[in-house]
């Protein structure tokens, strides 16, 4: 299989935007008219005779869990290998994998760690576990990313880690994260969760931080139902995950009359999990590729229609692995529509879509976690009123405000599926009046 490089990304964009279609039909299908679309997409995930076969090998062999099977050694080697890291440690899922690697890189009660607002709550939910507290580091309009650029401001005494999530896909400006990390002697934690084979300057994401964390959720392009995994530079990084991971039992130390090296917990990846994973790698950079060319034929026509604002990334990136595609949507191109009508008037054509997360940096949850005994113990009150006082990421508020998600799945199959996502788009902005 052709490895995804520099020169078959670009290689896979259009030579040239084609024009505009004209739009069909005489009323939206929210007001009884044609749908654009009236197929489904592709469905996911994708699995043939190959993942039974492997399941049922697994099944046979009467060794379930990684203490006495061989898979989830075998799929370790093939991720590192497939990612250029010098190691892996699989988990049972990839918040797992963001706790597992805070403790490692020694993250703890009273420490602070920078991440963005625009991502999944497992992020901070990791930081929380480890009773430290989560610093949000406002986003990047243009890529929906945290902002390279208000980084070092955030950071203090006490700042344990930098955690940019890779959210969608996209990059980020990854050699300024790295940089200041490396600058403040800051252990550099990339959340890759989303962005399986995505690539920075021709190398995998992943592999520029002290961690990277990735997960095999349903939903992720590259799946095992549950499952994650962590890249580690660091020989003793990873052997500290390890020990952490299995019950604070690492390889170097081998647990006798239960005799333990640390604390920990079972946060083990079984053997059906790396069974499925062996068998789903093997489409994996096939997959990409079709999602990269579909991503960038989409991007052409979307960015042909006032108010669609496709997100970006950053300059380094050489492939996006697309777990979502993400645009801005301008309510004022759309004669006032409201962003809520016009979700519901594009899953009416045919074309289901969603205005993804809202600000996790003003959830309630973390205002009463910090407000618990614990972190009232932990955190000073003047520190606990100054964060208040930080906790403003207006940047984001509009990005949650505007954007527009359609799921990797959607990206799979032919051309003619994403004139059919711009056409439903040039529809409703023609019958834009009839729907407000």
């Amino acid at each position: 299989m052709t490895p995804l490089t520099r020169r078959t990304f670009l290689a896979a964009a259009p030579a040239a935007a084609p024009a505009a279609a004209a739009v069909t039909g005489d009323k939206p299908a929210l007001k009884g008219g044609k749908k654009t679309r009236t197929q489904p997409f592709a469905a996911w995930p994708r699995f043939d005779q190959k993942e039974e076969n492997a399941l049922i090998e697994v099944l046979k062999s009467g060794k379930w869990y990684r203490g006495n099977g061989t898979f989830v050694k075998k799929f370790e080697e093939s991720y590192s290998s497939l990612t250029g890291a010098k190691h892996c440690l699989a988990t049972t899922n990839g918040t797992s994998a963001l706790i597992i690697s805070l403790d490692a890189l020694g993250v703890g009660p009273g420490d602070e760690v920078l991440i963005p607002p625009y991502t999944f709550i497992a992020t901070v939910n990791s930081v929380i576990r480890h009773h430290a507290l989560p610093v949000f580091v406002d986003s990047d309009a243009a890529t929906f990313q945290m902002d390279h650029r208000k980084v070092e401001a955030a950071i203090n005494g006490n700042t344990r880690a930098i955690m940019p999530v890779h959210v969608a896909g996209g990059i980020g400006n990854l050699d300024a994260f790295v940089s200041i990390a490396a600058k403040h002697k800051i252990p550099l934690i990339e959340d890759a969760c989303q962005a399986h084979l995505s690539e920075w300057k021709g190398r995998k994401v992943g592999t520029y931080g002290d961690a990277g964390c990735f997960s095999f959720q349903a939903s992720k392009n590259l799946t095992s139902g549950e499952g994650g995994a962590i890249l580690f530079k660091d020989e003793d990084a990873r052997e500290r995950a390890y020990a952490f991971h299995n019950n604070g039992s690492g390889l170097k130390f081998i647990g006798a009359n239960f005799g333990y090296s640390s604390s920990g917990a079972n946060m083990r990846m079984p053997e059906f999990q790396a069974a499925i994973l062996l068998q789903q790698m093997t489409r994996l950079e096939g997959q990409v590729r079709t999602r990269t060319e579909n991503a960038n034929y989409l991007t052409s026509l979307l960015k042909q229609i006032p108010g669609i604002t496709p997100a970006t990334s950053g300059d380094g990136c050489t492939n996006n692995a697309r777990h979502l595609f993400m645009l801005r949507y301008d309510a004022k191109a759309f004669g006032g529509l409201k962003r809520e009508v016009f979700l519901k008037a594009m899953a009416a054509e045919g074309i289901p879509c969603s205005g993804g997360y809202s600000p996790l940096n003003s959830q309630q949850f973390i205002k009463t976690v910090l407000a618990s005994r614990g972190y009232q113990r932990l955190f000073s009150a003047k520190r606990l009123n100054e964060w208040a006082e930080q906790n403003q990421c207006p940047v984001n508020d509009k990005i949650c405000s505007e954007a527009v998600w359609f799921t990797q799945n959607m990206l799979l199959g032919p051309r003619t599926d994403m004139e059919q996502i711009a056409d439903a788009v040039r529809k409703i902005q023609k019958f834009a009046g009839e729907l407000a």
